[in-house]
């Protein structure tokens, strides 16, 4: 691990892997297939990035996210190495250029969505790029049981076939026990798979729940005086702009960061909160992806998050540097009803899916029988007004049919930005010689990017900026100079919604969805948004002990530090329950092996911290135990 770590040090400046980085870097080294569950801040990208820069060849990244993508590139690009992204809004050209050149090795990590996997282009150039080894970013996107299932993912496990001795890392922030198994099979890991979890425990952590008479008021309270980075989480972009504007009411230093604006805006938003310009951000959830501010020390969720997953890797983002952060979920008794409303409202029923599936496809002007593999912008609004429904519904239920694999709905594609010379190598050289302000970008484009003469390419505005040492600000003026004095056509980066269509449209007659599945990632979702409410309710077990039992995190102590450990709520573990749950956990375990949250569910009992006491005094008496799957399973035949 010597070689790891003098590349760590290189291009990260760390003199040490975080725990279980170097067991992780380790395993895939050895070409074993791995899982590693990193709670977000845990360094999940590094994982991955050290070991593909030790061997020889590209390493193959798949994520969901265009946004993180660009963000990781940027990242490694300032580190000196090389990277590129293939993602869904490129055109054939641009897709074949980038592929093209990984396959001839100008880049060390190849970035690709997922839904990009499927094309007959990716195939045929596949043999030649030669990965080393493949990341899958958001792991948790393959399982349909889990909270953010994508059907692209399900398409990886093709690369097994075509590559069969690379290994694979799949990597993600939260996954239950259910769906941890569902991801090593559905990408038909080796057996000497290897699973790397991290203790869920922050014990820098204070988690607290208030039901305040209001919600405004007292998040003024809490930040008025409040002169250290905070985030604000809300739940629509709405919502995001109406608190930032009450904070500011209030002589709060806050803003608000939505994916409804511009990439220039976002940057400009997320820059100024990094560099504490702003002290408080007030966001929806597309905030944070790829940031790691260490000093956030107070994260406030001013509404109840759909699920615990989404819920401790937002709550996460507070307090990395070790140092003590707290996280506050406010919420108003009316929220739990609408939040348990949501289920319909995320799953429509076949007949409202059947419609928006027949009103999408009429508005895009797409005939029945064909459409497989077309791309296109995509306003929701105009298509909600034009057809009558509600922007909410549509979106849910667009997602909902993408679930079904029957299209791509991206609500923020990311076209790079592009450009291509327009005047001849001749005249280009006199007019370096008239305008030498603008010969250091001249340079720099030419040196950094083949082809840009004969046709449109993507450019990076960062990597110029790196290489002629310029400001980014004015690396983009000096572009713009260019384009007006007709030496470049520059086409700045933009942002637009996005439908791509994977299968053709459908006939009227033939017209079906798998109500099976539908109905169990229903099921799924109200079971997510169910623990998510005995969570906020919850006011007599520790927090961190709940959240880390949701995660089959068994070893979680008590805190101490969360409103319900303060409170001293707890009741104590009487002989007669005892007794009754044991029975219970044996009746259950002598049909078969269990999850602890099965095993919760089985039992009906919403007190987690007794069962734990049972379940600990079994383990520890060697009466059962917990398998390599993490299920626990008799050892010996009956209760004591």
């Amino acid at each position: 691990m010597s070689e790891a770590l003098s590349i760590l040090k290189k291009y990260w400046g760390h003199d040490q892997f975080r725990p279980l980085q170097s067991d992780i870097v380790e395993a895939v080294l050895a070409n074993q297939d791995v899982l590693a569950l990193l709670p977000t801040g845990g360094g999940k990208s590094i994982c991955f990035q050290v070991p593909a820069m030790m061997l020889d060849g590209i390493c193959l990244v798949i994520s969901p996210l265009i946004a993180l993508m660009k963000d990781q590139i940027e990242n490694l690009e300032r580190k000196g190495i090389s990277a590129i992204s293939i993602h869904s809004g490129m055109s054939y050209t641009e897709v074949k250029k980038c592929l093209q050149q990984a396959a001839f090795g100008e880049y060390k990590f190849l970035y690709v969505s997922p839904e990009r996997l499927e094309t007959d282009l990716f195939e045929e150039y596949l043999p030649a790029i030669k990965p080393c080894l493949i990341a899958i970013d958001e792991a948790h996107c393959i399982s349909q049981w889990g909270y953010d299932f994508r059907p692209s993912y399900l398409k990886i496990a093709n690369l097994r076939k075509q590559l069969p001795k690379v290994p694979i890392i799949a990597l993600t922030a939260s996954a239950t026990l259910d769906v941890q198994n569902d991801i090593c099979e559905k990408l038909k890991f080796s057996k000497t798979q290897k699973r790397f979890q991290q203790s869920f425990s922050r014990p820098n952590l204070s988690y607290q729940v208030r039901i305040p008479s209001s919600k405004p008021h007292h998040l003024v309270e809490l930040l008025k005086n409040n002169n250290q980075c905070s985030i604000v989480y809300c739940k629509s972009r709405k919502q995001t702009q109406e608190v930032a504007r009450l904070l500011q009411q209030h002589q709060i230093n806050a803003d608000y960061y939505h994916a409804g604006l511009s990439s220039v805006e976002r940057s400009v938003k997320q820059q100024n909160w990094i560099s504490n310009q702003c002290t408080t951000i007030v966001c929806t959830n597309a905030f944070g992806m790829g940031i790691d501010k260490p000093d956030v020390r107070l994260v406030i969720h001013f509404a109840i998050p759909e699920s615990l997953e989404n819920y401790y890797q937002e709550a996460g983002r507070a307090g990395r540097d070790g140092k003590d952060a707290d996280t506050i979920l406010l919420y108003s008794p009316h929220e739990i009803q609408d939040l348990e409303k949501l289920n319909d409202l995320r799953y429509p029923d076949s007949n409202q899916l059947k419609k928006l599936y027949t009103d999408l496809m009429n508005y895009l002007q797409v005939p029945a029988g064909i459409g497989e593999g077309q791309s296109f912008d995509f306003d929701i609004v105009d298509f909600a007004t034009n057809f009558k429904w509600n922007v909410l519904q549509a979106t849910y239920g667009l997602q909902a049919i993408a679930q079904e694999g029957l299209l791509y709905f991206n609500e923020q594609n990311f076209k790079p930005s592009k450009i291509v010379f327009t005047t001849s190598k001749e005249a280009l050289y006199d007019f370096e010689h008239n305008n030498p302000a603008l010969e250091p970008i001249i340079k720099a484009l030419l040196r950094s990017y083949e082809g840009i003469f004969d046709y449109p390419t993507n450019i990076h505005e960062t990597r110029i900026a790196k290489i002629s040492s310029t400001p980014i600000d004015l690396v983009r003026l000096k572009i713009q100079a260019l384009h007006k004095y007709q030496v470049i056509n520059y086409q700045p980066a933009a942002e637009t919604p996005q439908v791509v269509l994977t299968k053709n449209r459908m006939y009227v007659d033939a017209f079906k969805f798998d109500l099976e599945n539908l109905r169990i990632r229903k099921e799924k979702h109200a079971e997510r948004v169910n623990q998510m409410i005995q969570y906020t309710t919850n006011e007599t077990q520790c927090r961190s002990q709940i959240i880390g039992v949701y995660f089959n995190d068994l070893d979680i102590k008590k805190c101490g530090k969360c409103d319900n450990c303060k409170s001293d709520k707890k009741t104590e573990l009487n002989d007669v329950e005892f007794e009754q749950i044991n029975l219970k956990i044996f009746e259950l375990l002598s049909q078969g092996e269990h999850s602890f949250q099965h095993i919760m569910k089985a039992i009906g009992t919403t007190n987690i911290e007794k069962v734990n006491e049972v379940i600990h005094y079994l383990i520890s008496e060697g009466i059962i135990q917990v398998n390599e799957m993490g299920l626990l399973k008799t050892k010996k035949k009956g209760p004591r």
